[in-house]
């Protein structure tokens, strides 16, 4: 299954994010690295949020990303929440339909 893991940033995200950001990138090439991270990035025009989508069998790899990212720790992220994703279409879709060869 795939879950979405959505970050609502503060205003000043991009003036704050440096001091973190090391670590932050670490957390997720780790994640990565363990097949748990497929792609994650801010959204742009305006920053004021981050998408993380990860490929589990729960929401919990999701969850303790959040948990541990120095982002939510020290305040960058001002909400986070996880959704499941029920993905039908694409190469990596967890739930093919209507695929014809």
């Amino acid at each position: 299954m795939h879950y979405l893991l959505i970050y609502d940033l503060v205003s000043d995200y991009l003036e704050r994010r440096d001091v973190f950001r090391d670590e932050h990138l670490r957390l997720a090439w780790e994640a990565s690295a363990r097949g748990e991270l497929l792609l994650a990035g801010a959204l742009t025009e305006p920053v004021d949020a981050a998408v993380l989508l990860f490929r589990a069998e729960s929401s919990l790899p999701a969850e303790a990303f959040a948990a541990a990212d120095p982002y939510v720790r020290h305040g960058l992220v001002k909400a986070w929440r996880v959704r499941a994703w029920k993905t039908v279409a694409g190469e990596t879709a967890t739930t093919p339909v209507g695929r014809t060869r």
